[in-house]
């Protein structure tokens, strides 16, 4: 083999090493950070609702749910209490409950609510969120005990 050919081979090698680098801190670093979510735009016109005055202290309509439950999974058995604030779940340190299943992303879903009513939205998670057989990939209102999967882990909104 000519010098020639074995430099380019070498040159060829090392591009091909080097995309394999930074796929993999591109990977590394959308696992770490997560994905920009977008959040929908008010149409023009619409009002956004207005937040409750006054302090921290809610009421609790009847029915509501008090509390996000952990039904089956790695983590079965732990339970967070809800309120007005977003719930986020996934494997990040910022979750409200931090998943130990390996099919959930870094920051996964998030449960919120309206005042009225609770909905789960997917945050852009690689194997998304499921309520039954029906992929999630919008928020979604959610009624209490209805289950709802990230990876192998099912959650409810309880009483």
């Amino acid at each position: 083999m000519s010098e020639l050919t074995l430099t380019l081979i070498k040159l060829g090698f090392l591009a091909v090493l080097w995309l394999f680098v930074l796929s993999a801190v591109s990977v590394i670093r959308t696992d770490i950070f997560g994905t920009k979510v977008q959040t929908p735009k008010q149409p023009k016109g619409e009002k956004k609702p207005k937040q409750p005055k006054g302090g921290t202290r809610t009421r609790r309509v009847r029915g509501a749910p008090s509390q996000l439950v952990i039904v089956d999974g790695p983590n079965a058995g732990q339970s967070v209490p809800v309120s007005t604030e977003p719930v986020l779940l996934g494997r990040g340190t910022d979750a409200a409950i931090r998943l130990d299943d390996d099919y959930v992303s870094t920051r996964h879903a998030r449960f919120a609510t309206n005042g009225e009513q609770w909905f789960v939205e997917d945050l852009g998670s690689t194997n998304g969120t499921f309520i039954g057989s029906q992929r999630v990939t919008s928020p979604v209102p959610v009624a209490l005990g209805t289950a709802v999967r990230l990876g192998k882990t099912i959650v409810e909104l309880r009483k």
